[in-house]
């Protein structure tokens, strides 16, 4: 199956050089560009990609309203975004977690990983491997916040589901919780799910945001 792609940042040379890059993978699609946030939100409406590069400073709108809107507009699909930045990690940054990120990218990171996040995502898993996103997200934790959730809202998860829920947040893939509590991939496969359903979240790397702010995991700990 094809993954469209839609690459948005206000640099003409970026979105040429990433869609030459994704175009030449035979189970990518380029299906456009966006030169400002507010040029994505209409695309995102017209094109329907699976996967949004978007760029964290931009003209007109900047890519954390730009996320917001994406992914709070109408309807049941919604694509999955990642954000573009660069080790200047700032609010925007951060706020874009809360907006519904799916993850980071360094705009200078090496093709292969490029490819490989669009990947990982549009698969419905959340770019949280690498450190400079476990970074971001411990940072992020640490910051005050209005409404945070209760604790009490993590009581419909299992013993079993809150062990998992531990793991996804110190960016355990599925494979290593499956070595660590000594389980099946695809039962671990399933307990994410579940986590995810009882939540009302979109994927992991919401389950991640609420795992640090009901404090079930300490930054840095």
């Amino acid at each position: 199956m094809t993954t469209r792609v839609l690459i948005v940042d206000d640099q003409a040379m970026v979105r040429e050089g990433f869609g030459a890059l994704l175009a030449a993978q035979d189970d990518l699609e380029v299906v456009g560009s966006a030169a400002n946030g507010a040029e994505a939100v209409d695309a995102v409406w017209r094109k329907q990609p699976d996967v949004v590069l978007m760029d964290v400073r931009m003209p007109v709108l900047d890519g954390l309203e730009a996320t917001r809107r994406i992914l709070k507009a109408p309807g049941d699909r919604h694509p999955r975004v990642i954000m573009l930045t660069t080790f200047d990690l700032d609010d925007y940054v951060y706020e874009a977690l809360r907006a519904g990120a799916s993850g980071f990218l360094l705009k200078d990171a090496p093709a292969a990983d490029l490819v490989h996040a669009v990947r990982v995502v549009a698969a419905g898993d959340a770019l949280l491997a690498p450190s400079i996103t476990r970074t971001l997200i411990a940072d992020f934790a640490r910051r005050p916040q209005q409404n945070r959730p209760r604790p009490d809202q993590l009581r419909v998860l299992t013993p079993r589901e809150t062990e998992v829920l531990k793991l996804i947040a110190a960016g355990r893939s599925n494979g290593e919780i499956a070595d660590t509590l000594v389980l099946a991939e695809q039962t671990v496969k399933t307990h994410v799910g579940r986590i995810l359903m009882k939540l009302d979240l979109r994927d992991r790397a919401q389950a991640v945001v609420i795992a640090y702010e009901t404090g079930l995991v300490q930054p840095g700990g």
